[in-house]
């Protein structure tokens, strides 16, 4: 069974080209466009969608009320937010009321494809830059709060996981939390993209999360990378 996916964005051109690259996976199907948040409760209606890929910022209704308005009748409805801003206040809202998945239109069109098969399947998806973006104001937050007092926080002991993963997995690891796409990956190591998914799935099955934002929060929690 192909995904169904609904894209909805007042940009045509832009929904046109992100319509393109999906009509080139044999397992994506576009079953339907829309230009307002306003239409996606009756676009998800007729169409069940597997995925909706939709833009924050349209003039009626934008896509985090959107969103919201959709889970709220719809609790399994899976929504991808397409945005100009990394922002993690734009990030935490979008996920906040309900989307799984946030991409920046600066996207590649590797990353597109990635995010509506991992969202699909039941993951959650996040850019890489805005994923270190959310590391960083996550380590804030947190420093913040075990500095209050006169409670000190001593540097974090940066400890490789070699105990669960490879020394080339540690170096993946390190470049995820760095906000690195696999293509980025790629090149830092000299490595081919098709290598480094193979790293990135392993790294996730071997610590037993679900997508990459959930393995480099818990590597950063244990200390097994740097926030740089």
């Amino acid at each position: 069974m192909a995904t169904k996916i609904v894209i909805i964005d007042d940009h045509q051109l832009f929904r046109e080209g992100v319509k393109r690259i999906l009509d080139f996976e044999d397992s994506f199907e576009v079953v339907a466009e829309g230009d307002d948040g306003c239409e996606v409760i009756g676009l998800y209606e007729a169409h069940e969608p597997d995925v909706i890929i939709m833009d924050i910022n349209m003039p009626n209704t934008n896509g985090v009320d959107a969103t919201r308005h959709l889970i709220e009748k719809y609790p399994d409805a899976k929504v991808i937010i397409l945005s100009i801003h990394d922002d993690e206040n734009y990030v935490t809202h979008a996920l906040k009321t309900g989307a799984t998945g946030y991409l920046l239109k600066e996207m590649d069109a590797d990353a597109l494809i990635d995010a509506v098969k991992v969202v699909a399947d039941g993951g959650s998806y996040l850019h890489p830059k805005v994923t270190h973006n959310l590391v960083k104001e996550y380590r804030r937050l947190s420093a913040d709060q075990g500095l209050s007092g006169d409670q000190y926080i001593s540097p974090v002991e940066i400890r490789r996981p070699l105990h669960l993963l490879t020394r080339r997995e540690c170096e993946v690891l390190q470049l995820l939390a760095d906000g690195k796409s696999n293509r980025g990956i790629g090149e830092a190591l000299f490595i081919s993209e098709k290598t480094v998914k193979n790293h990135v799935s392993n790294i996730l099955q071997k610590m037993s999360v679900n997508d990459r934002t959930q393995a480099v929060v818990v590597a950063i929690k244990n200390g097994w990378v740097e926030v740089r």
